[in-house]
């Protein structure tokens, strides 16, 4: 039944998302707000899942493909305000909101409150990240929102463990806060760099583009199980072993690249539409077990609970950045660009919680003291972070006129620079073919296949269309002159990067292009 069921929400979240694209609604929240509606059908049986099912399931693969396209060069540029927020703001707003929830909930003591607070600390940046996308907010605020969204789920669920085991009386790996978290942290990071390595080493000697998009696939699981059995942080290790993979991808066929992006867009769909319709599904289950004389008392405790959750992350910008500017003021510290007034303003205002607080919630064991109360108020903030921010956050963005026109400037000087290096490397492959051409190749063929492919390259298509009756008989030479071609411009992309002349962005997009090039030129 279960799998029916499950088959049932996936179908039915997908349409719903379709219908919301194209009338240009936000999905994350029609499809919440419908599956909710739904959850009160008389009969309806409750869909619930495993908290550890959804850990290691869901959120593995969401974040694997963040890191596929994330660049590490730009995490550690932006390595100061992702912490800030990716740790720094989850440690603050535990504590914060466990304060107010002991001091609101009635019967809630203070270790239980911080379980709560554990529960609803890592903001989902799933949906806040797709009005970025599609609102184009520049790439530095969408570089450290992403960055955060990689980092702040493993300190929340730190934190979480050591919070329950507080409330049980239960032991964690390491009873120190700070050794659990630097041993998780580490050793996560440590499995997922050998792992990614590992299979980039399987994946040059597999040389079939379906068995690579397989492997990949199995990459985020694998990385995941494997720290979170020796205690280690799952979600540092499918980080880092997304990163690692995304760093080699310039090593990878042309169709392995193609066919892995569209496998991994489709699979984001798919599993943010389940996540979210999973939401909604809850929502007359989560508050079945309250007390009908408790719910006066629960809603001001919710209430109360949902402004600490939206209000403690604006102060911590106002205080951790209003620190900085202070102090650049009075001692004339000038370390790096600081972020500009209207990046803070947003960055404070995109707080939707998702998944991992659901997750949480779901994982927080029966022994906790006041477990309804806690899955409940986790409920409430997560929709209720949805419903106020996501609606709010695009006329914020379009209120502030957020735009970069420095940005967009060197991001164009970049694409140029890499065309440059591209064509470059076209030259100096046509030189070294000339100088030691091919079996069965002469040089007046490589001169003549030259011109052609350089023409065709600055025109941005393909010169097999206008190739003379005397080349035709020449195709399988062409062909195998024409990728060595790419792969030479492939080769100066990857050492262009690695000698910080193009960053990783600009090298994807080139890359892009190749890929399409090549795949147009040999289907």
């Amino acid at each position: 039944m279960r799998t029916i069921q499950l088959l049932l929400v996936v179908v039915g979240a997908i349409a719903v998302t379709a219908v919301a694209h194209r009338r240009g609604m936000q999905s994350s929240m029609v499809v919440v707000i419908l599956a909710a509606a739904v959850s009160f059908i008389p009969g309806l049986p409750r869909f619930e899942l495993e908290a550890e099912l959804i850990l290691s399931v869901v959120l593995p693969p969401l974040l694997y493909s963040a890191a596929l396209n994330f660049s590490f060069p730009t995490f550690t540029r932006n390595f100061k305000p992702i912490m800030a927020l990716g740790v720094g703001m989850v440690v603050v707003s535990t504590l914060a909101t466990g304060m107010v929830a002991w001091w609101v909930v009635p019967g809630l003591t203070l270790v239980p409150a911080l379980v709560l607070g554990a529960v609803v600390a890592p903001p989902d940046a799933v949906a806040g990240l797709a009005v970025g996308r599609e609102l184009g907010l520049p790439k530095r605020l969408m570089a450290i929102l992403t960055g955060e969204s990689l980092v702040n789920d493993a300190a929340a669920l730190t934190i979480f463990s050591l919070t329950v085991a507080a409330a049980t009386g239960d032991h964690t790996f390491f009873d120190n806060p700070v050794l659990l978290f630097a041993y998780s942290a580490v050793v996560g990071v440590g499995i997922g760099f050998v792992l990614g390595n590992l299979v980039h080493w399987i994946r040059m000697r597999l040389r079939d583009s379906g068995l690579e998009t397989a492997l990949g696939l199995v990459v985020p699981f694998a990385a995941y199980l494997l720290a979170e059995e020796v205690h280690a942080s799952g979600v540092l290790a499918v980080v880092m072993a997304g990163f690692t993979l995304g760093h080699h991808n310039t090593d990878a066929g042309f169709a392995t690249r193609l066919q892995a992006r569209q496998v991994w867009s489709s699979l984001d769909v798919l599993l943010e539409a389940f996540v979210f319709a999973y939401m909604g599904l809850q929502c007359r289950f989560v508050f079945a077990e309250l007390h009908p004389d408790d719910w006066l008392e629960f809603t001001l405790a919710a209430v109360a609970v949902l402004l600490a959750v939206l209000v403690v992350r604006p102060l911590w910008m106002l205080l951790t950045y209003g620190r900085i500017r202070l102090t650049r003021k009075l001692f004339g510290r000038r370390r790096g660009e600081p972020l500009p007034g209207k990046y803070l303003v947003v960055m404070s205002w995109m707080g939707m919680r998702g998944v991992v607080t659901l997750a949480a919630a779901a994982g927080v064991p029966a022994s906790v003291p006041g477990r309804d109360a806690i899955q409940a108020l986790a409920f409430v903030v997560a929709v209720g972070t949805l419903l106020i921010q996501g609606p709010t956050l695009p006329w914020l963005i379009r209120k502030l006129d957020i735009s970069a026109p420095q940005e967009q400037a060197e991001e164009e000087a970049a694409n140029q620079k890499a065309r440059e290096v591209s064509m470059n490397a076209v030259r100096q492959a046509m030189v070294d073919l000339y100088n030691q051409p091919p079996p069965g190749v002469t040089p007046e063929v490589v001169e003549r296949f030259k011109q052609r492919y350089v023409a065709a390259a600055q025109a941005r298509r393909a010169a097999d269309d206008d190739m003379d009756s005397r080349m035709r008989s020449l195709r399988e030479v062409s062909v195998t002159v024409r990728r060595a071609v790419l792969a030479a411009q492939r080769q100066a992309l990857g050492r262009a990067r690695d000698s910080g002349e193009l960053d990783d962005e600009t090298v994807r997009r080139e890359l892009d292009r190749l890929d399409y090039e090549e795949a147009a030129a040999f289907s």
